[in-house]
């Protein structure tokens, strides 16, 4: 990531895009500036990223870009690099959400992470009250102290690029080696970071943790297509097979009873671990086309999840086996990503939307109210994590501009 940039360090990252032979994805429209993009934004990450963008106008262009590399010291280059992104990616309607007023009313607080491009994601509280977040692009996660707002960043292991944090009982730290095949510990006391390798070469991607009643840490690799078992005591590591190839594990929750519950990513499915027996059982649900990248469970037991693929919210009865679904209010291609059923009321939210929206869902009367989640001034999503406090609110964030925010709901 660069926290400062002058022409020098633009020509080198152009000349080793130009020396490699990388290679884009989708080619970006001739202009004066296509290869100031190319050489600059293609350092972090692939154009795609500029032509999957909600587009933006050229002042939202320069608070975006600002989230992700200080250009300050260039003004001229700066204003280039804005003016051909503003005039080939200007701001675009066709994923504009539907917004559904409500009685409830809402307050974000926004805290802005130290490191620029770190895309922050997957906030948690810790039993002192911190925040803790992983900063995936960083290589680092971070906390937050909610009474002063000081925040201290922890650099990990070469190569790990973090996808989510955990906290355990002890109040340790804990991250999933997104892109190294690990799981590390961190003791927030020392700063001492303890590496857990996979024990299959396959298993490379862990992907999102959460410990059971025994303190056992449980986590899925999506790409792998593994389900994952860690013993803080003993430091034995786990791994089983999905039931189904190309599931793609992805959110991962414990019931009351201290078994798990898998969203399944790349199938329409959801699946029960037996934590005794580490026994693997597939619920399949209905609709082509069904994805569902996380799930929560209420405390009757009931399972609610996102159809991301169908854009839809749903519940299952573990008890009946009944299904239901119902359609998020921006419709099929609003993309539901991340959920938490908190105080009886499910929350989620529309992530192919722009701006992207939280959703709030009663299911006593099957209502819907939902809000625009702000990123500062502009909007430029997502959130793909949200987790309830000890005091009744909701961490949420949005990687691509480096925030994570409390939602505090009026009572």
């Amino acid at each position: 990531m660069f926290n400062s940039v002058n022409t020098c360090l633009l020509l080198l990252g152009l000349t080793f895009a130009i020396v490699s032979g990388y290679v884009q994805s989708k080619e970006l429209p001739d202009g004066d500036g296509k290869a100031l993009v190319e050489g600059l934004c293609s350092s972090c990450h692939t154009t795609n990223r500029i032509h999957t963008s909600l587009g933006y106008s050229k002042e939202d262009w320069t608070a975006l870009i600002n989230t992700m590399t200080d250009l300050s010291a260039d003004k001229a280059l700066q204003q280039q690099l804005v003016s051909y992104l503003a005039a080939h990616f200007p701001p675009i309607k066709d994923r504009v959400p539907t917004l559904i007023s409500g009685d409830i009313d809402i307050r974000f607080k926004e805290w802005v992470v130290p490191t620029l491009g770190q895309r922050s994601r997957d906030p948690v509280e810790a039993p002192d009250g911190k925040i803790w977040w992983a900063g995936q692009w960083g290589n680092l996660i971070g906390s937050i102290d909610t009474d002063t707002g000081a925040m201290h960043e922890y650099p990990l292991p070469a190569g790990a690029m973090p996808h989510s944090v955990s906290v355990d009982k002890d109040g340790m730290i804990w991250y999933m080696g997104n892109k190294n095949g690990s799981v590390g510990r961190l003791n927030p006391d020392t700063g001492d970071i303890r590496v857990y390798s996979m024990p299959n070469d396959d298993a490379t991607d862990p992907h999102t943790g959460v410990f059971d009643n025994h303190g056992i840490l449980w986590f899925t690799l999506q790409h792998s297509n593994y389900i994952g078992r860690l013993d803080p005591v003993t430091g034995e590591v786990q791994l089983k097979k999905m039931p189904t190839a190309d599931a793609r594990p992805y959110g991962i929750k414990s019931d009351a009873s201290g078994n798990l519950w898998v969203a399944c990513n790349g199938s329409n499915c959801l699946v029960s671990v037996n934590a005794e027996t580490f026994e693997l059982s597939e619920v399949k649900l209905p609709g082509e086309g069904t994805t569902v990248r996380r799930l929560d469970i209420a405390p009757d037991g009931i399972i609610w999840y996102v159809n991301s693929g169908l854009g839809k919210l749903g519940r299952y009865n573990p008890d009946t086996r009944e299904i239901k679904e119902w359609p998020s209010p921006s419709g099929p291609d609003s993309h539901p990503y991340a959920i938490a059923v908190l105080d009886g009321m499910v929350w989620y939210n529309e992530s192919g939307m722009r701006p992207d929206v939280l959703v709030r869902f009663d299911p006593g009367t099957e209502d819907f109210q939902s809000w625009a989640i702000p990123s500062g001034d502009f909007y430029a999503g997502i959130l793909r994590h949200m987790r309830p406090t000890s005091d009744g609110a909701l961490l949420i964030h949005q990687s691509a501009t480096n925030r994570i925010i409390r939602v505090d709901i009026e009572k």
